[in-house]
């Protein structure tokens, strides 16, 4: 399943503004704050996290079922480039 950064992401944003106005309603202290913001960094840490291994091994995947195509688009891109090159020398 792929992880939903944007979604963690507002949610991180989300929390801290509540944090911010417990602590200006002065329900919370400035070091439950601190305790809590360090604890929604490691949360989304591990989202962020999730998300990149998610996306190095959907590459991986593609790069390995695909590898006769990107080899065909390189030969071709290749051979296009000497064909340019040769025609504006001559």
């Amino acid at each position: 399943m792929f992880p939903n950064l944007l979604e963690a992401t507002k949610e991180y944003w989300r929390k801290l503004d509540e944090l911010e106005v417990a602590y200006q309603q002065g329900k919370i202290s400035l070091e439950e704050v601190d305790t809590r913001v360090a604890e929604l960094i490691a949360e989304l840490a591990v989202e962020r996290r999730a998300a990149f291994t998610y996306f190095r091994y959907s590459c991986q995947h593609w790069l390995t079922t695909q590898k006769e195509t990107l080899i065909g688009l390189a030969i071709l891109a290749l051979v296009t480039y000497v064909w340019v090159l040769t025609s504006l020398n001559s």
